[in-house]
């Protein structure tokens, strides 16, 4: 995937991976939701719309758990699949 155009959000997220995630939503016209802080054992989640958007303008927004990656794909944001791994097979 383009790096430009995708942004891993770590586990156990620090304020330098905010800092990180912020200056590449800002580089797209997206924000942080400052509403929205949920946090889980694998570390923060969290909330980003399109800067200026607001819950009442109908979109609301896209919610980044912690290991997920984001694709901005010109318009939108999303989250990238998860690439199946497949199973292995027990030694016989």
């Amino acid at each position: 995937m383009d790096m430009d155009s995708t942004y891993e959000w770590p586990r156990g997220a620090t304020p330098g991976d905010m800092f990180r995630l912020e200056s590449w939503l800002a580089g797209h016209g997206w924000e942080v939701d400052p509403t929205v802080y949920m946090a889980g054992a694998g570390g923060a989640a969290v909330q980003v719309r399109r800067i200026g958007a607001a819950w009442a303008d109908g979109e609301a927004g896209l919610l980044i758990l912690p290991a997920e990656t984001v694709v901005w794909d010109g318009t939108r944001m999303r989250i990238a699949p998860r690439v199946a791994v497949p199973a292995r097979c027990p030694a016989s």
